[in-house]
């Protein structure tokens, strides 16, 4: 039993492992805390995405699609081995499976067959996303497989746990054939070997970029709340496109999307070009600075 790890310690966490540790957008208030509980935590899992590509794939686990709202994860790991942190609390990965697992888990002994569907993994388990097909054809490459078992390794020793506390999507879900591939059990004895001895020592954080990346379209719409809508608004209100009557604030509003289309149209876009939907090529001539 233990409690969630907070964003600053499971990033220093994975660096300290020597990981090379992306933090995309904002995933530090990403998650689906407003569905249930987050924690008590017991256990790391592991996944394959069914996906192919880095950027697609970061994306997609951190926004989720229409039938499974995101994050999908705590982390995507990419073939080079890079670590791409998409959520900080509850995430849509593990979805229900067996007690008796989680029990082992919690004991730290070894995994009973997998056969019952009742218990909230979403609430126990940080997950991690490997980008991978998994048809049991597309290569795993060694850099990968470093990072999963460096990053299950990093989660264990911030939490005092063994390499009992690693399972595969499969081991928890009947039905789940995640991540296939390579043996849970091989990782397992990885993870072991890892904790026996001290982390690689940290990784050189990467240097912050001067602005904000564009989060992507889908980003902007009602409910979002970030520091980068708040920093984009100044920007507006500096451009002159400002259509505010207070703010800008963190919150996406209306009053965003009227001083965007007022920056669209300072371009020169016009029509459905200026819909007040940030598009990549103006944000980044927007310049908005990182937060």
């Amino acid at each position: 039993m233990a409690t969630p790890l907070s964003a600053d310690k499971l990033l220093k966490a994975l660096r300290d492992e020597g990981l090379h540790v992306v933090e995309h957008r904002s995933w530090r208030t990403n998650n689906r805390n407003h569905k249930g509980p987050w924690g008590p935590t017991h256990g790391v899992m592991i996944h394959h995405t069914v996906t192919s590509g880095t950027s697609s794939s970061v994306e997609l686990c951190y926004n989720g699609h229409s039938a499974l709202p995101g994050p999908l994860c705590h982390g995507v790991i990419a073939k080079d081995g890079t670590v791409y942190l998409v959520g900080n609390g509850r995430a849509n990965h593990a979805g229900l499976g067996d007690d008796d697992v989680l029990r082992a888990v919690i004991a730290e002994k070894a995994l009973p067959p997998e056969n019952e569907a009742n218990t909230d993994g979403n609430r126990h388990f940080y997950g991690f996303e490997c980008v991978n097909l998994g048809d049991g054809k597309d290569p795993w490459p060694a850099a990968q497989l470093l990072a999963i078992e460096r990053a299950s390794a990093a989660v264990c020793r911030a939490h005092g746990w063994s390499e009992r506390s690693v399972i595969g999507h499969l081991e928890w879900q009947p039905g789940k054939v995640d991540p296939r591939g390579f043996s849970m059990n091989g990782m397992r004895g990885r993870v072991a070997k890892r904790l026996g001895g001290a982390p690689d020592g940290p990784s050189d954080p990467p240097p912050r970029p001067t602005y904000e990346p564009f989060p992507g379209s889908a980003f902007f719409k009602v409910g979002r709340n970030s520091a980068i809508v708040t920093a984009m608004g100044k920007r507006l209100v500096a451009e002159g496109c400002g259509r505010y009557t207070v703010g800008p604030g963190p919150a996406w509003s209306e009053a965003d999307r009227k001083s965007y289309a007022a920056w669209q149209r300072k371009l020169g876009y016009t029509g459905g070009d200026a819909d007040g939907i940030p598009g990549k090529t103006s944000w980044d001539r927007l310049k908005v600075p990182n937060v």
